[in-house]
Order: C-alpha cells, then structure tokens, then sequence
C-alpha cells in the first residue's frame, strides 16, 4: 500500500493572487481573496510525488457570494474606490464634503478584524460568530454596533453638544484612516467625536475594507419618529420660533446612512440588493445601537414588517409633519405636512464627481396615488403590531387622542387644507444675496393677497440658529410687520440680519431657521412659514504643481483664506490623501488677520498609482471646516 502524502509546504502564491482579486492594495505577503472567485495555490510534499489516480486531494470550500454585483462600474465605485463625498448643507443647498475613505491603507484591514473581534457577539460566543461571519446580514449588523460607542468600546463616541474640548469637533474631519488609527493605537478606545456622516463614512470604509459593496447616503430633512406613529410633531411659539419638546421627534436638516448590496435569504424573493444600515446610535434595535439592514425596496413599498428596523428607516423617508403652536400653555395644530419628510436623497455618481439624486428608490412621487397608499399600508401595519419582534419596539400611540382620519392628512382623495388656503394669503422668504459667512443676511418676506378682499396682517417673524439634527438654539432676532393688502396683490417686506447679530449665535452647522409667523385680523387661522439658510465660505484651493508620478517627490500648493472681517486665531490646516500622504499632514497656520489669503507648499512623494485625491480642512476659533479638494492621476514609475 502507497504511503500516504505528507504536506511539506504551501505556496499560497499570495502576491499573484492578491492582484487577481483586487485586494494587492491591502497587502501581497498574506493571501486576500474574494468570495465566489478562483485562486491559485501550490502544495510540496514532502516523501514522494503527487500521483495522479492513485492520490486524492479533496478542498471543502464555500464560494457562493452573497455580495455579488454584476456591474464592474458598480464594483470599482462601492468596494474599489478610497475616496468620495458625503453631501451636506440644506436641500435647498447641498454642498459636497470630500472623504478619504481609505479602505487599502496600511493596517486599514487588520483593524477592521480587531472591530469584529472587539464586538458583544464575538465576546460572548467567538465560536458562533465566526461562524456566521459569511453572512453579510450578520456582519453588518455587528459593524453598524460598532462604528458607534454606545454598547461597547466602539469607535467613535456621538457628540451633538456644541462642547468638543476634550476632543476633535466632528466637521474637522476629513477622512476614516485617521479615527480607525487612533481607535486601534488607543487599544480600542473610542475617538472623539462623531456625527452621523461621521458615523457613516467610517462605516463605509470597513465594509468596502470587508468586501461588501457600500456608499455613503444623505437624506435632506429627515425624520426622526421617536414613538413610531409616523408622524414629526413641531412646535412653535408665537414668533415662528421652534421649541424643543419633550417626545424628541425632529427632523433633521440632514441626515446620512450607507446602504450595502447584498442578497436577503431571510426575506421574501425581491428584497435584496441596496440595504440601509445606520450606525449613529438613535435608537436601540434588539437591545444595542444599530439600525438595519433594511431593504431599500421594503421601504418603498411600505412593507414595514420585514426585518431589520424598517418602521424606522421609512419614517425617516416618508413620515407626515405636525406642526403646533404653543400658547398660554395650549398646544394648536397649525398644518399638517405630508411631503415635507424625505427630500433630494443624495449619493456620489458611480465614477464620476457628480451628485445622483436616488430618491425615487425609496418612494413613490410625493403626492401621487402610489405614494399615498403606502403610506397608509405601512401606518395599518404598524398600528396591527404586525411587525416583528426584532424590531423597534416602541409603543404605538398617535399623535393626539384626535384619529387621523378626522384631519385627513393622508386621506386618498381629499388632503387638508393649509391654513394659507383658508386665510387666502400667502408668505413665503426670499434670500437676495448668497448668504456668505461674514456678511450680513439680506431677504424679503412676500406677502401675496389671493383673495378680492382687502387682508389686514400681522406677522411675526424671527430667526435662530439650528444643529444639523434639527435641535433648536436660542433665538437672536426678530421682528414685527404689519401688511395691508388690497384684494390680489402682492407686497414684500425687507429684512436684514447683520453678522454682528448672528456671529456670536451660529453652531458649527452654520444653519439659520427664519420663520414667520402670520395672521388675519378676520380669521383664527395662523400662516407659517420658514425657511433654513445655510451660510457658506470659500473653499480651500488645491493646486498640483508638476505631474504626479509614483515615487517620484510631488509640490502641492494649497491656498486658504479668512474669510471673516475680524481676526482669527488658532488656525490648522489639515491634508491627507489615499496613496499620496502616509499619514495626515498638520499644518500650524497660527493667527490669519481680517480677510487675509495665503498658501503654503507642501511635498509629498506619491505611493500609488491610479486616480486619487486630495482632502483639505482649515479650522480655527472661529470656524471649525473650510474644506477643499483636488483630484489627482497618479501615473507608474517609468
């Protein structure tokens, strides 16, 4: 009988297969291979030959691929690509920030192995969550926990204070290698701090790290339903100004998620593909912080019994906006909104700078037929209980002991009437210049008569600042006008709000909430009316001086300004770049005078080849995140 084979040593032939599969960016001295893909290997024995017919090898292997997307486009731009945008601002001004994701930086890959070894699954039972580690709707959910801190010694601790001493102030970042290092370096102590595109981007970068198609999703107004009835309520004094309150719904100027491309065989054929996973911890799903995944399709058609927290991620989308005013201690419903949730869902353009508007994948046209019937599906479905348990639990309760139905918000044929209708007066805000950081806020207030009677109005109007989470800070201007208008016709009211005014007021989201609350001397009825300006600098200008070739020394030119008439101090500019920088650069740029422009030189010499990027921030104590960006090629050696 032939003696048995004895394996002396394996050839993994890592760096030939590294580059097969797309990961010699990560490493080429340890064998990295994707799912559902061929890889070579080569075994020495060591007492005899392989023989064929007489000897058998046998390999038990898994290669089906969950994650599969069928389009190279589509693979290059959510699991290739280490840089992109988050968008940000108001949907009436989005603005892209430029992110270095970083996916293929040196140790990118073994910390995102210490995250799922540092996660509550793997330290209560490793042997059962390795296991289940080929399961995307697993790992996901594991990631999503976390990239926040608030279970476990996850990555980034939240911060939605204004108070950031102990710690960086979430706009001054520009990229997720940096916060996994000092994640990883501090054994694992959470980094301070985050916020939702935070929370996401670093996201984002360890599923693109894992294999797991991902991108990066702003949705502008959105809604944060804390008691599940699918209803925002906001409330107002007699101002126009928006109050706090104690249920904690809000909608947020913007928030931002990732979705990941995966196969669902938990759910029904048809939900698979695009899922939304939300790692800034809102609420708890099956008793940790995360959210999701939650099928993309499932919110568009309102199937809110499916898993994982899609009450939740719909209400964000699609929920209904109650809006009060509060007055000698009695609440009055002024309108409810049905459209004003869910507004210009924004990702990055697959190969391409550009801003792809994806609303359409998470509902029906507002106002259409379609639209309104599921929305009636998902609130009947979740009024029945009928979702699982592994969703959200909060109790059911609507809005007020009044039905919906009695208002008909979401009634299929008949919507209410706002109160505009009934007063027969429209408002509406102007801007008449960009509003600039540093300059004064110049607008009028349009008042037009669309009735054939003469309209009376006082109108009270103020302004405020917000948090990009929809919290409200102290007012800090406000007016009185008294309008008469004769029957059809239209006036305007000038307003001006100087920087002195707001300077001292503004949060780092640089938002201003003006409101205007009017009424008609004939009529209860209230008009309101708001619009949220967001303030603007210039950018940081980023020049490449001299082609860009790897290994070969590289001048950058980055040009940056005050853009303030006042003096500011403590002022840092900080660079980094994918392939160009082995680490972020800081800059001590110390005090810039009023108005004053400079630049610097910086040199670098490129590591990688390909197309890159260059990410800038300057901060100061005045301002936290004048960005900029350059795109650069990076040609081979010769």
């Amino acid at each position: 009988m032939a003696q048995g084979l004895e394996v002396a040593l394996t050839d993994l032939q890592s760096s030939r297969n590294n580059v097969r599969h797309h990961t010699e960016e990560i490493t080429v001295d340890h064998l990295l291979v994707r799912r559902g893909q061929a890889f070579n290997l080569t075994l020495y024995f060591r007492n005899r030959g392989f023989q064929p017919g007489l000897d058998n090898i046998i390999f038990v292997v898994e290669t089906e691929d969950a994650v599969y997307l069928d389009s190279e486009p589509q693979r290059q731009e959510y699991v290739m690509n280490d840089y992109g945008f988050i968008y940000q601002g108001s949907k009436n001004w989005i603005r892209p920030c430029p992110w270095n994701y970083g996916q293929f930086e040196e140790k990118i890959i073994d910390i995102c192995l210490k995250l799922l070894d540092k996660s509550l699954h793997f330290q209560t039972d490793p042997a059962t969550d390795c296991a289940l580690r080929g399961s995307p709707v697993y790992v996901s959910r594991v990631v999503c926990a976390m990239i926040n801190s608030n279970d476990d010694n996850g990555v980034l601790n939240g911060n939605w204070s204004e108070n950031y001493t102990d710690g960086a102030n979430p706009a001054e970042w520009t990229g997720s290698v940096a916060i996994l290092k000092q994640w990883y370096a501090t054994g694992c102590q959470p980094v301070r701090y985050g916020q939702c595109w935070v929370f996401a981007a670093v996201m984002c970068t360890v599923m693109r790290c894992l294999g797991i198609p991902t991108r990066v999703i702003t949705n502008f107004d959105s809604g944060h339903d804390t008691d599940g009835n699918l209803i925002i309520d906001e409330y107002y004094d007699n101002m126009g100004r928006i109050l706090g309150n104690k249920k904690k719904d809000t909608i947020w100027n913007f928030h931002v998620w990732n979705e990941c491309w995966m196969a669902r065989k938990d759910l029904p054929p048809g939900y698979g593909g695009w899922q939304v996973l939300d790692a800034t911890p809102q609420e708890m799903s099956n008793g940790v912080y995360c959210c999701g995944p939650a099928s993309v399709r499932a919110i568009k058609e309102g199937e809110v019994d499916l898993n994982y927290d899609t009450p939740f991620v719909f209400s964000m989308v699609n929920a209904d906006c109650m809006s009060w005013l509060v007055q000698g201690g009695k609440e009055q419903k002024l309108h409810q909104d049905t459209s004003s949730v869910g507004n210009f869902i924004s990702t990055k353009s697959i190969q391409s700078d550009e801003r792809d508007d994806i609303t359409e994948n998470y509902k029906y046209e507002e106002g259409s037929l379609q639209e309104r019937q599921v929305f009636l599906k998902a609130l009947q479905k979740l009024k029945a209980g009928s979702f699982h348990s592994s969703q959200r639990g909060a109790e059911l309760q609507p809005s007020r002991p009044t039905p919906l139905s009695r208002d008909s918000p979401r009634n299929l044929h008949t919507p209410s009437l706002r109160p505009s209708d009934v007063v027969q007066v429209s408002l509406k805000f102007k801007l008449l210049d960009p509003p600039n950081m540093g300059q004064d806020i110049c607008f009028v207030l349009l008042a037009l008569n669309v009735s054939s009677q003469f309209k009376d109005l006082k109108v009270n109007l103020s302004a405020q600042s917000l948090l990009h989470d929809g919290s409200p800070l102290s007012p800090f201007w406000q007016d009185t006008a008294f309008i008469t208008l004769s029957p059809k016709e239209a006036k305007t009211y000038p307003c001006k709000i100087s920087y002195s005014q707001y300077s001292q007021y503004l949060s780092t989201d640089k938002l201003i909430r003006i409101s205007a609350l009017g009424e008609e001397k004939s009529s209860p009825e209230k008009i309101l009316v708001n619009k949220i300006i967001t303030l603007s600098y210039p950018s940081i200008t980023i020049n490449v001086l001299g082609a860009a070739v790897v290994n070969q020394p590289l001048s950058i030119q980055v040009i940056f300004s005050n853009p303030l008439s006042e003096q500011v101090e403590d002022c840092v500019l900080t660079v980094e770049g994918s392939g160009l920088f082995k680490k972020q650069q800081k800059v001590l740029l110390g005090v810039l005078k009023p108005q004053h422009r400079a630049s610097i030189i910086l040199e670098t010499v490129p590591f990688k080849s390909g197309q890159r990027q260059i990410q800038a921030n300057m901060r100061s104590n005045k301002f936290k995140d004048i960005k900029g960006y350059r795109n650069v090629y990076v040609d081979f050696a010769l």
